[in-house]
């Protein structure tokens, strides 16, 4: 349906389509791709934080050995990426950084995307709070560059962290509007950080939009 109540400017919010878990329930792929452009909207006491969807991964665990549930394996800590399509799945690595990721494809088919930059739409102040205890004025040309780019630093700013695992991006606390944006060109390549994956590792499963402020592979 239309979301029109978070921002009075066309492009924040107005009028945009909330993604449903159609979108989700697709090949990881093909959601990967598609979510570049989108607005990430995070909706907290605080107040709203939109931003545009620059960079992603997908993870398919039937076939992935960089996923989480490679082989179908579950675990206490993967469950959620068996749940319904459009669910939201975040965790917790190298003992400080949370990742956020959407969950794909039919329930039971532990896939996911995981959001891995992003540029500010709306709400930098609250992103620069949340990110440095600053005011975005106070900011160093530097922080204000490498406010999203990052998966840590994305979910940093938007305060997320494994509370919010297992919501539903249909819900009113974190969503993903279309704003109508078909990126002109996008690039793919291989994943970060995925080494230990072996054969895995090389799939060019990572897309960006070129020209956004992204994460720096090797």
């Amino acid at each position: 349906m239309p979301v029109a109540h978070i921002s009075a400017g066309k492009d924040k919010g107005d009028g945009m389509e909330k993604l449903g878990r159609e979108f989700f329930n697709r090949d990881t792929l093909t959601v990967a791709r598609s979510l570049l452009g989108k607005r990430l909207v995070r909706v907290t006491g605080e107040g709203t934080i939109i931003c545009r969807i620059t960079e992603t991964e997908a993870y398919v665990g039937r076939i992935d050995k960089a996923c989480h549930a490679y082989g179908y394996r579950r675990t206490k800590r993967n469950e959620t990426l068996f749940a319904p399509p459009g669910t939201v799945y975040i965790y917790f690595i190298y003992g400080m950084y949370y990742c956020l990721n959407f969950v794909t494809e039919p329930e039971g088919e532990p896939s996911a995307v995981l959001i891995r930059g992003a540029e500010p739409v709306e709400g930098e102040g609250l992103i620069a709070r949340n990110r440095f205890g600053k005011d975005l004025s106070d900011l160093s040309a530097y922080q204000k560059k490498n406010l999203l780019n990052g998966p840590g630093k994305l979910c940093k700013a938007l305060a997320l962290t494994t509370a919010q695992n297992g919501l539903s991006l249909t819900g009113d606390e974190l969503f993903v509007l279309d704003a109508g944006e078909r990126p002109a060109r996008t690039e793919e390549g291989p994943r970060i950080g995925v080494d230990y994956a072996e054969e895995c590792a090389a799939f060019p499963w990572r897309f960006w939009i070129p020209g956004a402020y992204i994460t720096k592979g090797k």
